[in-house]
This record gives structure tokens, sequence and C-alpha cells, in this order.
């Protein structure tokens, strides 16, 4: 009898999607829907930024008050993040990447029938829930599925979902929200939901995953080393093989997402209340960072591919701490040049394109059967631990003002890119069933 792993792992099985040479319509449906999923899910979460003013007065909440509601949102996607990266471990890429949709969408559109502060913060939780779980999926969904020499490039690619969702949050909260009101604003949330409805038929599974589980399903635990459980795989994610790269890839993700959050959390507020900008002024700025982040994260894909992920996230990060110094602490001496300001701002946007590299870096550092689980956990533990964020820059801006708070941020992006330097180079690692 032929040994099962020789039959499985032999040139007698078919190509998985990540040893194609050329991208199939399977690896750009797998794309689209990551993409569009990443879209929404951000949208979602920074909608709500533009909305904490309409809703603030309606109510009468506090500013403490509605930082606790935002920064329990984002302690949420840490739960999300470990819950969904389990689920999706077990029970596969697609199903749970559109439950985490699901999940999102309802708790946004609840959001609009929100009648007082517990309530809002409730649905603000469900929708944290769904968001935290979108982006560890997809981007283990991306990474399993496309080439090793183009990995870099198609998971930053699913990033640029993130201004695109950013720019949409600022055309409606910003521009619309003033006419429809905020309810209405999060009633819009739930045609991705609709979207899910419609095509989820049509998505394939990842064929790494699917592999691993025909592996498991023919008895080889041994070698592949089977996962059962969620605590199981808790306990694999800190086994000696697995805990260093996740300690790292925390601590990594928690400097770039502080950065990320000290700077967009209140920045809307910043341009609003200290550079006494409009609202609708407000979002045309923030639609500039956010053409600068998409372009850094199309970029930021390349240059990993082509220099690797350390040189990448080196170069991004000092991009983004200038551009953040200029437009804080320096204000006041480029005031009277608009646009070089605007250019700063760009560059603040295009320096979060440093974001591009955690799907590719995570799914080269985790093997299979936690890769989900490592990924949702690392970036959602980062992004649940900026409950503290806003709730800091409010504090600090009693003596230093917004801007203070927010510069705060270039720090953490000069740390994300030193911190970089503690991982190996795995640019081009190719990824196995049994890995």
């Amino acid at each position: 009898m032929p040994d099962p792993a020789d039959l499985l792992f032999s040139d007698v099985q078919p190509k998985l999607l990540n040893e194609y040479e050329k991208l199939t319509s399977r690896h750009y449906k797998i794309l689209a829907m990551s993409w569009a999923g990443w879209v929404f899910d951000f949208y979602d979460l920074i909608l709500f930024t533009f909305l904490l003013i309409p809703i603030s007065v309606e109510y009468h909440f506090t500013d403490l008050q509605m930082s606790y509601v935002l920064g329990a949102s984002l302690a949420a996607t840490a739960i999300g993040g470990v819950i969904f990266g389990i689920l999706s471990d077990r029970y596969g890429r697609r199903p749970i990447l559109q439950w985490t949709i699901l999940t999102y969408s309802i708790g946004s559109f609840l959001s609009g029938l929100s009648g007082s502060f517990w309530m809002l913060m409730i649905f603000r939780i469900l929708t944290g829930l769904g968001v935290g779980g979108e982006w560890g999926t997809g981007q283990t969904y991306i990474g399993e599925t496309f080439p090793a020499k183009v990995r870099g490039r198609y998971c930053a690619m699913m990033q640029t979902g993130a201004p695109i969702g950013i720019a949409l949050a600022s055309v409606v909260g910003g521009l619309i929200s003033p006419i429809i009101g905020w309810r209405a604003c999060f009633f819009v949330s739930i045609l991705p939901a609709i979207l899910v409805l419609f095509i989820r038929g049509y998505l394939p599974e990842s064929d790494l995953w699917l592999r691993r589980k025909k592996v498991i399903k023919s008895g080889i635990e041994t070698i592949m080393g089977n996962v059962t459980t969620g605590i199981q795989q808790i306990r694999l994610l800190f086994s000696t093989a697995n805990r260093k790269y996740f300690i790292l890839g925390l601590v990594l993700a928690i400097f770039d997402m502080s950065a990320y959050w000290l700077t967009y959390s209140w920045m809307p507020g910043y341009l609003h209340s200290e550079r006494h900008f409009t609202l609708t002024k407000s979002a045309i700025w923030i639609l500039v960072t956010q053409t600068g982040g998409f372009l850094g994260y199309l970029i930021f894909g390349v240059v990993a591919d082509k220099f690797g992920r350390r040189p990448a996230y080196s170069i991004y990060s000092v991009i983004m701490a200038l551009g953040l110094v200029m437009v804080t602490i320096f204000w006041d001496y480029i005031v009277i040049y608009p646009f070089i300001i605007l250019a700063f701002m760009f560059m603040v946007g295009f320096g979060t394109g440093m974001f591009g590299g955690f799907g590719s870096l995570f799914s080269e550092l985790f093997p299979t059967s936690i890769r989900s689980t490592a990924m949702g956990s690392a970036f959602n533990l980062a992004r649940g631990i900026q409950f503290f964020t806003p709730v800091v820059i409010s504090i600090i801006a009693v003596r230093f003002g917004l801007g203070g708070g927010i510069s705060l941020a270039a720090l953490f992006a000069l740390l994300t890119g030193a911190w970089i330097w503690t991982f190996p180079e795995t640019r081009e690692k190719k990824l196995y069933p049994g890995d």
C-alpha cells in the first residue's frame, strides 16, 4: 500500500491555484469578493467617525461617550478576528468570508435603529465582530490561492478596499448625511449583505485548504497536525514553532494599527474643530489622504514583491511619519501654502499603504492549519487594543489639542518600520498543504 501522504503530495494531484503561472477567472473571483468585503468593512467603521457629531448632537452624548462607542467597536474586532479565524480554519475560507460580511452589514443597519446609548453600543459591537473577521479570512483566501511571485501585490490590492471604503464613507458621511440624516446612512449598509446573497454560489473554495482537509480525512493527522477544536488551534498558535512569529506579528500590527487609528479616529474632528473646516471641506481633504492610500497600497505590493517585505515597510513608515508631523506640529508654518498641506496629507495616506503587507507576510509565516486563526487574531487583537486610541486622543486634546494627539501616530509609524526587521524575509515563499 502506498503512503497516503505520498499520493496526496505527488505529481498526480492537480496544480493548486497558487502554482499557476497565469491568473485564472477563479483568482479574480476570489480577489473581487475579498476586496468588496474589505471596502464595505472599512466603510462601516469609518462612516461612524463622520456620524459622531450628528449622533451626539441628537442624543446629547459627550465626546467621551462617543469615544467609548467607537472604542468598543474596535475592541469587538479583536473578538471577531479570533472567532472567525478559528471558524475559517475549520469550515473553509469561502463560507466564513460570507458570514463576516453578513454580520457587519446587519450590525451597521441596526445602528440606524438605535434609540439610546446602549443600543448604539451593542449594534456597533456586532458590526465590529464582522469587521474583525473579514480581513483575516479574505487575506488568507488570497494568500493561499495566488502565486508566490505576485502574492504581495494582490494581497495589497485587496487592501485598496480600505481607502475606497473610507472615500465612500467620506462622501456619505460628509456630503450626503446632512441631506438624508445619519440613520439613513446606516441603512445603506445592508447592501453588502444583498451582494453576498447574489454571488455566494460563484466562489471557489481555497484548494490549499481543501487539499489539507483531504489529507486529514485520509488519516494522516500526525503528519498534518490535526486540529479539531478552537482551543487546539489556539494552542498550536502558541506552540514552539509558531508563537515567536505570532508575538512578533502582533507587535508589528499594534505599532502600525496605532499609527493608523491615532491618525484617522479623530482626523475629521481635528480638521473641523481645530482648523475650522466645514464638514464638507473635511470630507474633501480626507478624500485626498485616501487617494494617497489607494496608490500607496497598489505600489506597496509591487515594491514588496520586487525588493522584499522589510524594505517596503521601512520606506512607507518614513513617508507616513513625515506627512503626519507636517500636518499637525508644523501646520502653522505651512498653512499659507494649501497645496503643500494637501501634499503632506497625500503622504499620510500613501504611507498607510504599508498595511498592504500584512496579508502576504502573515500568509508566509504560518501553516495552513492555523493561517486564518493567526492572521485574524494578530491583526484584530491589535485593532482591538485601539479601544484606547480615541480615548487617549480625547484626553491629550484637553491640553495639546487634537493635533497633539494625532501627531503621536508619527512615532508609531517609525516603530513599525523598525520592527519589521525582526522578521525573516519571506518574499516568494511557496505555500503547501502540509506546511
